[in-house]
């Protein structure tokens, strides 16, 4: 039988800034349902690998596919348009470290908003598939609040609601607890733990050891701007096959 086609892949990607290179010649392979965790120390080139990948940075080299088709050139190897590339990234979900949410908008209309002005989704049927995602995380109470009202981890949360109502493909979560409280960690990481039991594609940068652990079913290493180990969560944390992987995870025993 023929291999399924990745929902996401990563061939050769490299990017540079000022001369420097910060992701190096990184592929990779996601299979619908999958979560893969990416780790690393700062500086490594996680997020800009991430934002790659949605070519929020056009890469210097290498390809994405998304279900098999190409993401941010077409076939003829010409630039996709600003256009095209929208239509494109609505498939992928991202999820920032800040919430970038419209301070002007309501909860709920922070999540509806995109719905019916890109996709064209009508206002009522992105209402009702709106109040459905805010229970989904856990907000539906907060349906009419404005964001400046809102604890760090319920921003998040109304973020996670937000891209997930464009029916993404995929979602990517760069770092998506790293700005919050401690004592509101638990409460994105529980949306994120629930949505990869449902079977959404994640691709998730994380300095969260125990999602990594608990919830992933790969895990790539990153340092210096390379894929350094990538392997199963059991055998990255039992027995991790590099000396600097061994070194990262003692920061965290």
């Amino acid at each position: 039988m023929p291999e399924e086609v990745p929902v996401l892949q990563v061939d050769g990607i490299s990017k540079s800034f000022d001369g420097v290179e910060v992701v190096s010649n990184v592929s990779l392979k996601i299979h619908s349902g999958e979560t893969i965790s990416i780790l690393g120390p700062s500086g490594s080139g996680k997020s800009t690998l991430l934002r790659c990948i949605n070519w929020l940075e056009k890469p210097d080299r290498g390809d994405v596919y998304l279900a098999g088709k190409r993401v941010g050139r077409k076939e003829d190897d010409q630039l996709m348009s600003d256009h095209e590339l929208a239509s494109v990234r609505t498939q992928m979900g991202m999820v920032f470290q800040s919430f970038n949410l419209w301070p002007h908008f309501t909860v709920l209309q922070n999540v509806i908003e995109a719905p019916v002005h890109v996709l064209g989704v009508s206002k009522d049927d992105a209402v009702v598939r709106g109040e459905h995602l805010l229970v989904k995380v856990g907000l539906e109470a907060k349906r009419d609040a404005y964001p400046y009202s809102l604890s760090g981890g319920q921003k998040q949360r109304v973020a996670i609601a937000r891209a997930l109502a464009m029916s993404p493909t995929v979602m990517l979560f760069d770092e998506p607890t790293s700005a919050l409280d401690p004592e509101l960690v638990g409460e994105v990481l529980s949306v994120m733990r629930d949505l990869a039991a449902e079977g959404m594609t994640m691709v998730v940068v994380t300095h969260e050891m125990s999602f990594a652990r608990d919830v992933c079913q790969e895990v790539v290493f990153m340092d210096d701007g390379q894929v350094v180990e990538q392997s199963t969560p059991d055998k990255f944390f039992s027995n991790p096959q590099t000396d600097r992987a061994k070194r990262f995870l003692t920061r965290y025993e």
